[in-house]
């Protein structure tokens, strides 16, 4: 565990609720992954185990590339940040098609291409506005404020930042 806790940098114990909750919703996202290909629980726990040791060596890896580019105190950190990403990501999804419902807008009523551009603007929008609140909500706040400042500019919207 010490071994774990050096690699990480976790320095007090609660801050190893963010490498579990990581961890667990990695396997549950391999478990609705597996659920795709059968309902078979022997195939479904091989496919899980399977997809879980593919998920996090491909997380692990995108933390070594990442590590150096975003700043962060300690590399338990960036679990955080993954995190506020997926679930910004999941957000911006459910509060999306209610809007769009609640808008009128559907695929019947509307030419598809145009129902999936406004469909994909709604949820950048609100993803924008929900990423900096999740950020602030695990304490990520100046990080994802700094993300949210660079994306806008990127947009070219940097003309409404007030710096």
């Amino acid at each position: 565990m010490e071994k774990f806790k050096n690699r990480w940098e976790i320095e007090q114990n609660w801050q190893l609720l963010f490498p579990v909750i990581g961890l667990s919703a990695l396997i549950y996202s391999a478990y609705k992954l597996s659920k795709i290909f059968s309902n078979q629980l022997i195939i479904n726990i091989i496919s899980t185990t399977i997809i879980s040791v593919l998920l996090v060596k491909f997380t692990l890896f995108l933390f070594k590339k990442l590590e150096n580019r975003w700043k962060v105190n300690y590399k338990w950190e960036m679990i955080r940040i993954f995190m506020v990403f997926a679930i910004t990501g999941s957000s911006s999804v459910f509060i999306g098609r209610p809007l769009i419902a609640f808008l009128g807008i559907t695929k019947e009523n509307l030419n598809p291409f145009i129902y999936w551009v406004l469909y994909i603007i709604i949820g950048l929008i609100f993803y924008q506005i929900l990423l900096v609140f999740y950020g602030w909500l695990f304490g990520q706040f100046q990080f994802f404020w700094n993300f949210e400042k660079k994306m806008l500019r990127r947009f070219g919207l940097g003309r409404f930042l007030n710096e």
